[in-house]
C-alpha cells in the first residue's frame, strides 16, 4: 500500500501530465499579445484543405496532431500568407519522407508537374546527413548547415521565417539554413551556378502563397502550428 505522501506525489504528477497535454495546440498569453495565430486546433481539420481545395477527412487528426498521410500530395492551409514566421512541432516515423511547403502559388499544377513545383519545400526526412534532400534543406536548392533533427519518434520544433527575398530555417533552436532569392535569377541553377531540378527562376517566384504539410508515403505528425504575420 502506498504511503499518503507517495500517493499525493503520484496524483500531482498525473495532474501535471494532463496539464502539459492540455497545453498543446493553444496560444500562450504572450503569443496572443505578440500577434501569433493558431492554425490547428488539435481536434479538427478546420482551416485545412486538399490542393484541389476540397475538405479533408477527419482521419488526418490523430492524437492532437495532423498527419498528412495519406492525402493528395499535401494538406494545405486555406489562406495565402506573405511575410511571416511559421512555427510548428513535428514527429516522424521510420523511413519518413515529408516536408513543409511554403510560397505555394497557385495551387493549380502546371502541365506535367506536381503542385510542389509551385512552392518551396523545407525537407523533413528520416536521415542523419545534411544534403540537399535531408531535414532542414531547402529542397534541392540549399543544404542545411547541419542535420539538427532528433531521433525518430521524438518531437522537433521548426521555425520558418519568410520575409520578402529571404527565407530562414531554424530547427530545434539551431539556425540551419538561409536563402536570398534575389541571388537566384536563372531556372535550374543555384546561386553558385550548379544545377537543380526546378525550372523556376526563384528571384521571380511568388513571395506569398499557401503552405502545406507534405505526404510522400510515410506517417508524419504535426502540432502546435502557429503563424506570426510580419509587416
Amino acid at each position: 500500500m502506498k504511503s499518503p505522501r507517495i500517493a499525493l506525489l503520484l496524483l500531482l504528477l498525473g495532474v501535471a501530465h494532463i496539464s502539459a497535454l492540455a497545453e498543446e495546440n493553444v496560444l500562450s498569453e504572450q503569443e496572443r499579445q505578440e500577434g501569433w495565430q493558431l492554425l490547428f486546433d488539435g481536434k479538427t481539420t478546420k482551416g485545412w484543405m486538399s490542393p484541389k481545395e476540397k475538405p479533408l477527412d477527419q482521419s488526418h487528426v490523430q492524437n492532437g496532431s495532423l498527419n498528412p498521410h495519406p492525402c493528395d500530395y499535401m494538406l494545405v492551409h486555406e489562406k495565402v500568407w506573405e511575410n511571416y514566421q511559421l512555427a510548428l512541432d513535428f514527429k516522424i516515423s521510420p523511413k519518413c519522407n515529408s516536408g513543409v511547403f511554403i510560397r505555394t502559388f497557385p495551387l493549380t499544377p502546371r502541365p506535367g508537374k506536381d503542385v510542389g513545383f509551385n512552392g518551396i519545400e523545407v525537407a523533413i526526412d528520416d536521415t542523419s546527413s545534411a544534403g540537399f534532400h535531408d531535414t532542414g534543406a531547402i529542397y534541392d536548392l540549399v543544404k542545411p548547415k547541419r542535420n539538427a533533427m532528433k531521433s525518430v519518434g521524438q518531437w522537433n520544433h521548426l521555425v520558418i521565417t519568410s520575409d520578402r527575398n529571404l527565407l530562414e530555417i531554424e530547427l530545434n533552436g539551431q539556425k540551419v539554413n538561409r536563402i536570398d532569392f534575389d541571388e537566384w535569377p536563372e531556372p535550374n541553377k543555384r546561386a553558385d551556378g550548379t544545377a537543380h531540378k526546378f525550372d523556376v527562376a526563384y528571384k521571380s517566384h511568388p513571395r506569398k502563397g499557401y503552405f502545406g504539410l507534405q505526404d510522400h508515403g510515410s506517417d508524419c505528425w504535426y502540432q502546435n502550428i502557429k503563424i506570426l504575420p510580419r509587416p
